[in-house]
C-alpha cells in the first residue's frame, strides 16, 4: 500500500503543484491502474497516456505526454489510487518531524547541504513551529526566509517549501530540528516560537565593532555637522556587515546612512528620532548577542540569511500599495502575500513625481501598478531578499501573470488573517523588542476581518480620517489614513468604501500596531463587493459628509515620552560635542517629569545622561545616552 499517496490531500497536492492543475486532473478520465512488488503505480489512460509513480516523491514521476515537470496526468493517477475501495485511507497518527534522525535527513538532503544547515545552526536561527490540527493537519515550521510544510508523515519526499532546487535541501533538515528544541522544550503546544542552536564562543565580540565606531561619530558630530566625507567610512562598514553576513545591522547602517543624506538633501524624509533610533539599534544588537545570557546571533544579526532567495513557480496574492512621497520623487510599494511560506513580501517602483502619468498606469514589468496591486501575481522570476522584498529578474519577466483578485484574503494563511482583535492584541504584546527584531518588511502587515464599522471621522487639523471597526466578539480597532500629496484621493475613497459605497466591506489590509493601548491599522487595501480597492491608487473624488472629530490629546504619560525621546534625539541631530549651554537643564526638567509620573528608571537613566556629560569621558556619556534612548524607546512601544 501507498500510504504516501494516500496521505496527500487536495491542498498538498496544490501545494506541491498548483490548484489549477488538481482541478483539471480531477476532469480527467480515470486510468486503469496496476501496482508492482516495490510500491510503483501505474497509471493508463484511454488517450494512451501513460504515468508512473515510484515510491521517493513526485519528482520521480513520469509521464509519455509532452508536460515538462509534473502534469495532469501524475495528478489524475494519485487521485484514482485514492478512491480505490481497497485502499482506505489510513487514520493519520500523532506525528511530530522531530522524530526524523539525522540519518535519515543526511540520506534524503545530502551530506553537503547537511554541511550548509549544520553552519547555520551553529549561527543559531530562530523559528515558529505549528504542529498538526484538526483544522490544519500538516505540521509546519515558519523559518525566517520560508515555510517548510510536511505533507506526509514521516515520508521526507513530500515536503514542501517556497524555495527554489538548491536552497529547499538545507531548510528542511532546519525546520526538523526546529521541531525537536519545541518537543523537547514545548510538548504539545500547537504553536510556538524557539530558538534553536547559535552557540557563541566566549570573547568572539558581536562583530559589529566598525558600526559602532561609525555610530558614535554620528552621535558626537550630529547630522547637522558632519558633510559627505563619511561616505567611505559608511561604504567600508556595509562592505564589512555584507562579507560576514550581518544583515540586520546592514539594513540598519544603510538606514542611518539614508538618513545622513537626507539631512544634507534638506529632504522632508529627514527626522531626527529616526537617525537617533538607528544609531541605538545598532548598540542593542551589539549588546543582545554580548551579554552573559547572549540572545541568539541568527536573529538579532541575520547571520542565516542569504541575501537572496530565488523562488521557484510562485503565486503572489496583492494585499494592495501604499504611495510614498519623497521630495521629487515617487515610491509605490505593493504588498504581495506568499501563503507558501506564510509572509507578506514588498515590491517597490520609483519614479520623477514631475511625470504626469497617474500611478494606477505605470507599468510594472508587464503590468500596470494597479493590476498589480489588486490581482494575483503567478511567476517563475521572483527573488526574495533577507528584507522580504521581492524583484522580477530581468529576463524572465515573460513567465508572469497577473489576474484581478476578488479579495479572497479568508483563505490566507491563519497567521496572516486578523479575525479576533484581542488575539493580535496579545500577538503584539508578545514581540521581541523592536530594536532587536529581524528587520523584514511588512512584518506587520496584516488582512482585518470586518465584522462592521461603527464610526467614521475625520480630524482637520491632522488630516487624517479614524474608522472604528468591530469584529465578532464586539472588540474594536481603528483604521486611521492621513492625507498625502502623492495619493490625493486616499481618504476620500478609503471612506467610501467603509461607508458601504463599494459593496460590503469585507477586509481592510494593512500595517497593525498599537496606540494608547488599542489597535491601529493602516490601511494600504480593501476587499469590498467581489474585488480589491486601493485607495492610494484612486484620484481624488468628491468627499462623502463625515462627522469632525476634535484634536487629538496624548495622554501625559504619552507626552512627557515623546517630548523627552525627541529631546535625546536633538543629542544625534546636533552630536554631543555641540549641544548648547541650555541642553543639560532641559534633561534636568524631563527627569523631573518622568520622576512625577512614575517612571523613576527612566528618568534615572536620562540623569546619568546628564552627570556623564559633564564628569565623565565621551565614550561614557555615550553609552549612557544610548541606554537612556532604548529605555525610552521601549517605554513608548509598549504604552
Amino acid at each position: 500500500m501507498r500510504t504516501d499517496l494516500l496521505g496527500l490531500t487536495a491542498d498538498s497536492l496544490a501545494a506541491l503543484t498548483n490548484r489549477g492543475l488538481v482541478k483539471r486532473a480531477g476532469k480527467e478520465p480515470a486510468p486503469e491502474l496496476r501496482t508492482d512488488p516495490d510500491g510503483t503505480v501505474h497509471g493508463g489512460f484511454p488517450d494512451g497516456l501513460t504515468a508512473t509513480l515510484p515510491p521517493g516523491g513526485l519528482d520521480l514521476a513520469r509521464c509519455t505526454c509532452a508536460a515538462t515537470g509534473v502534469c495532469r496526468h501524475v495528478i489524475g493517477v494519485i487521485l484514482a489510487y485514492q478512491r480505490r475501495p481497497a485502499e482506505a485511507a489510513p487514520r493519520p497518527l500523532p506525528w511530530s518531524p522531530g522524530e526524523v534522525t539525522d540519518e535519515e535527513l543526511t540520506a534524503k538532503i545530502g551530506a553537503r547541504s547537511m554541511a550548509a544547515a549544520r553552519r547555520a545552526e551553529r549561527s543559531g536561527f530562530t523559528a515558529r513551529v505549528r504542529r498538526a490540527t484538526s483544522g490544519d493537519p500538516v505540521p509546519q515550521v515558519e523559518l525566517t526566509t520560508t515555510t517548510v510544510r510536511f505533507l506526509v508523515p514521516g515520508d521526507l519526499a513530500f515536503v514542501h517549501t517556497g524555495t527554489v532546487a538548491g536552497g529547499r535541501d538545507e531548510v528542511i533538515a532546519l525546520a526538523v530540528w526546529a521541531f525537536r528544541v519545541a518537543d523537547a522544550l514545548h510538548p504539545g503546544v500547537p504553536e510556538v516560537r524557539v530558538d534553536v542552536g547559535g552557540e557563541v564562543e566566549a570573547g568572539t565580540g558581536s562583530g559589529l565593532e566598525r558600526a559602532l565606531g561609525l555610530a558614535g561619530t554620528v552621535l558626537r558630530e550630529g547630522a547637522a555637522h558632519l558633510g559627505p566625507g563619511l561616505e567611505a567610512t559608511v561604504a567600508d562598514v556595509q562592505h564589512h556587515l555584507d562579507t560576514a553576513g550581518l544583515r540586520w545591522p546592514l539594513l540598519a547602517v544603510g538606514d542611518l546612512a539614508g538618513q545622513l543624506a537626507s539631512y544634507r538633501d534638506r529632504s522632508s524624509h529627514y527626522r531626527p528620532e529616526l537617525l537617533a533610533s538607528h544609531i541605538a539599534e545598532l548598540h542593542a544588537r551589539h549588546r543582545a548577542v554580548t551579554r552573559p545570557d547572549a540572545t541568539l546571533r541568527g536573529s538579532v544579526l541575520g547571520t542565516g540569511e542569504a541575501a537572496e532567495t530565488p523562488l521557484g513557480r510562485t503565486r503572489l496574492e496583492s494585499l494592495g500599495c501604499r504611495i510614498l512621497g519623497r521630495g521629487d520623487q515617487r515610491i509605490a510599494e505593493v504588498y504581495l502575500a506568499h501563503s507558501d511560506s506564510a509572509m507578506v513580501l514588498v515590491l517597490r517602483h520609483q519614479w520623477d513625481g514631475h511625470d504626469d502619468t497617474a500611478p494606477a498606469r505605470r507599468r510594472i514589468a508587464t503590468s500596470t501598478l494597479a493590476a498589480l496591486a489588486t490581482g494575483d501575481l503567478v511567476t517563475e522570476s521572483a527573488i526574495r531578499s533577507a528584507s522580504r522584498t521581492v524583484r522580477l529578474a530581468g529576463g524572465r519577466i515573460s513567465k508572469s501573470t497577473v489576474s484581478p483578485s476578488r479579495g479572497g484574503w479568508g483563505e490566507l494563511p491563519p497567521s496572516l488573517v486578523v479575525t479576533d482583535f484581542a488575539a493580535l492584541s496579545r500577538e503584539l504584546d508578545a514581540l521581541p523588542l523592536r530594536p532587536l527584531r529581524p528587520r523584514v518588511e511588512a512584518e506587520l502587515v496584516r488582512a482585518v476581518a470586518v465584522t462592521r464599522v461603527e464610526t467614521i471621522t475625520y480630524t482637520p487639523g491632522d488630516q487624517r480620517l479614524d474608522a472604528v471597526i468591530a469584529d465578532q466578539a464586539g472588540n474594536t480597532a481603528t483604521v486611521r489614513a492621513t492625507h498625502t500629496g502623492a495619493a490625493p484621493g486616499r481618504l476620500d475613497s478609503l471612506a467610501a468604501v467603509l461607508a458601504g459605497e463599494e459593496g460590503e466591506p469585507r477586509f481592510v489590509s494593512g500595517v497593525v500596531g498599537r496606540t494608547a493601548g488599542g489597535v491601529v491599522i493602516e490601511p494600504i487595501g480593501l476587499a469590498a463587493g467581489g474585488r480589491v480597492i486601493v485607495p492610494d491608487l484612486q484620484p481624488a473624488g468628491v468627499s462623502i459628509k463625515l462627522a469632525v472629530a476634535g484634536e487629538e490629546r496624548h495622554d501625559p504619560l504619552t507626552t512627557a515620552l515623546l517630548e523627552t525621546r525627541n529631546l535625546l534625539a536633538e543629542a544625534a541631530h546636533h552630536g554631543l560635542s555641540h549641544l548648547p549651554p541650555t541642553y543639560d537643564d532641559r534633561l534636568t526638567t524631563a527627569a523631573q517629569r518622568l520622576t512625577t509620573i512614575g517612571l523613576h528608571r527612566t528618568a534615572q537613566a536620562l540623569t546619568t545622561f546628564a552627570t556623564t556629560r559633564t564628569h565623565d569621558s565621551a565614550e561614557t556619556a555615550e553609552h549612557a545616552w544610548i541606554d537612556a534612548y532604548l529605555r525610552l524607546d521601549t517605554a513608548l512601544d509598549l504604552t
